[in-house]
């Protein structure tokens, strides 16, 4: 977390939330492992510019139409409620 933002995580205050099995293409797959944290110090900041245009907090009603596909989906498997997993960009 701090690599990437600036903030640390005890990890007594994460809890998994959601998994992902995600195929990018033929060549790539991979598995997601997606914590919620409750408590967290420090403020985020974007520490790799080069990969991401900004850190911004969003309501979960209102994410922007820009959002990458991945951690959108991320996002609806979790507040769906309807299962742990969700499998992403297989036929």
């Amino acid at each position: 977390m701090y690599e990437e933002t600036g903030v640390t995580v005890d990890p007594a205050h994460l809890r998994m939330v959601h998994t992902v099995h995600h195929r990018q293409d033929t060549q790539v797959e991979r598995i997601g492992f997606f914590f919620e944290a409750t408590e967290w110090e420090g403020q985020p900041v974007n520490k790799e510019p080069e990969k991401c245009l900004a850190v911004e907090w969003f309501t979960v009603h209102d994410l922007p139409d820009d959002i990458i596909e991945y951690p959108a989906v991320v996002l609806r498997g979790y507040l769906g409620d309807d299962s742990p997993l969700t499998e992403h960009g297989w036929q």
